[in-house]
C-alpha cells in the first residue's frame, strides 16, 4: 500500500483554505497511515500536533445510534414502539399543513412518532434551535437546558410532515439522546463513558472538558468567502445550554480517540481488545438503507449520491450513482467542521479524518479522499 496520494492530497488541501487536515488509516486493526498538516493556530503558526481535541458535531450522531441501538439489543425498546411511551410528551403532534395559498394550519397527526424515526431522520423536526419553544426551555432554566428538559420542549413544536412519511436532516439524534435517558435513568453523557467511550478507553471524549482537555482544544475557523480566507470562530453553536449533552453534535474528541470507536464498528462491533459495545448483527441493521423511494427524494446531498440512509448513517448502495471506490455497505457519517468517518467492515478498513473549519468543504473534500483511501490500498 502506497498512501503518497493520501499525503499529497492532504498537503494541497492545507495549502488551499483548511487550516490543517489529519487522517488515520487503519486495515485490519493495524494503523497503516497516519498524517497531518497544517496550522492548528493561523495566527500564531503554529503546527497541528499530535492529541489536539475538536468538536466533531455530527459524527456524534453514530454513537448516540450506538447508544440507542445498546438499548433496542437489551430489549428496553423497540423499533417500532411509538416514543410517547417513554417520552409521553409526544403522544399527540401537531402537523403543520400548507395550503395552496401558502398559509398554513396546523392539523392533528395521524401517525405516531416510532423509535426508528428517530434513527432515521424522519419524525418531521426541523433543525431550528431558535425555535419558541427551545428559546423558551434556555431561559425557563436559566441556561442550562438538561437533554430531557430539551425534548420536552421541542414535542410542543409542531412537525412539518406526518412521522415516517419523508426525510429531514434534523434534531431527531437529540431527541434520541433523551429518549436513551428516559429509557436506562442515566444522563445521556454518563451512559455514553459507561457503556462506550470508557470501556474502549476513550479518554479524550465528551461532552464537557477537563481544565487540561481545554488546553489541548483546537482553534475552530469558518471560511470567511468574503474576506478570502479562515477566521476564528470557537465554540460549538449547537450547545444551547451547559447540561444540553447533544446526541446530534456535541461531542469532542480526538482522532485518535474517536478512531477506537469506529474500528469497534468495522469489526462488527468489538473492538481490538475484545470489548463489545454492539452485536454484529446491530452493525448490519444500523448499515441497511431504511429509505423509503419518497424519503430518497428528500436525501439529495451531492456527496452522497448512491449512498442510502441506514440508522443514522450514510450507507454505500449503488456505485453507478456514487462513483465512489468503496464497496457496498461502506458507511459513516461526517460533521460539521469537516471530520468524515469511513466504517468498512467488508474491506476491514477504518478512515477517521479530522479538521476544524466550518463552512468545510465537505462535497469537494469528502469524495475525494474516500477514492484516494481505496486506490491506495
Amino acid at each position: 500500500m502506497d498512501f503518497k496520494p493520501l499525503a499529497s492530497f492532504i498537503d494541497r488541501i492545507t495549502s488551499w483554505r483548511i487550516p490543517w487536515a489529519e487522517v488515520q488509516v487503519i486495515h485490519r486493526n493495524e494503523t497503516v497511515f497516519r498524517y497531518r498538516n497544517g496550522y492548528v493556530n493561523l495566527e500564531e503558526k503554529t503546527p497541528i500536533d499530535e492529541g489536539r481535541i475538536i468538536h466533531i458535531y455530527s459524527m456524534t450522531k453514530i454513537m448516540t445510534c450506538a447508544a440507542a441501538l445498546q438499548l433496542v439489543e437489551k430489549g428496553a425498546m423497540l423499533l417500532n414502539d411509538p416514543i410517547s411511551a417513554y417520552l409521553p410528551e409526544y403522544a399527540e403532534m401537531n402537523v403543520r399543513k400548507t395550503l395552496p395559498d401558502g398559509e398554513f394550519v396546523l392539523e392533528r397527526a395521524s401517525r405516531p412518532i416510532l423509535v426508528r424515526d428517530l434513527f432515521m431522520m424522519t419524525a418531521g423536526f426541523s433543525y431550528d434551535l431558535g425555535a419558541p419553544s427551545i428559546r423558551d426551555v434556555v431561559e425557563r432554566t436559566n441556561g442550562k437546558v438538561p437533554t430531557r428538559s430539551f425534548a420536552e420542549a421541542l414535542a410542543k413544536e409542531p412537525l412539518h410532515f406526518e412521522p415516517g412519511t419523508r426525510w429531514n436532516y434534523s434534531l431527531c439524534h437529540d431527541v434520541l439522546a433523551a429518549l436513551v435517558e428516559a429509557v436506562d435513568g442515566r444522563r445521556f453523557g454518563a451512559y455514553i463513558e459507561d457503556e462506550i467511550s470508557g470501556p474502549l478507553g476513550m479518554r479524550d471524549t465528551c461532552f464537557d472538558l477537563s481544565d487540561e482537555q481545554k488546553s489541548r482544544l483546537a482553534p475552530q475557523y469558518e471560511y470567511n468567502e468574503a474576506l478570502g480566507k479562515p477566521v476564528r470562530k470557537d465554540g460549538n453553536g449547537y450547545r444551547i445550554g451547559t447540561e444540553f449533552e447533544s446526541g446530534g453534535a456535541g461531542l469532542l474528541s480526538t482522532v485518535s480517540d474517536y478512531a477506537l470507536f469506529l474500528n469497534a464498528l468495522t469489526n462488527h462491533g468489538t473492538s481490538l481488545s475484545g470489548v463489545r459495545i454492539l452485536s454484529p448483527a446491530s452493525v448490519d441493521l444500523m448499515r441497511t438503507d431504511q429509505l423509503t423511494d419518497r424519503m430518497r427524494d428528500d436525501y439529495g446531498w451531492e456527496q452522497l449520491k448512491g449512498y442510502g440512509y441506514g440508522l443514522g448513517v450514510r450507507t454505500h448502495t449503488a456505485k453507478s450513482d456514487s462513483g465512489s471506490l468503496s464497496p457496498l455497505g461502506e458507511f459513516g457519517w461526517s460533521g460539521a467542521a469537516g471530520c468524515l468517518a469511513i466504517i468498512d467492515p467488508d474491506s476491514q478498513l477504518t478512515v477517521m479524518y479530522a479538521q476544524h473549519l466550518l463552512n468545510n468543504q465537505e462535497p469537494y473534500v469528502h469524495p475525494r479522499l474516500k477514492n484516494i483511501v481505496y486506490g491506495c490500498m
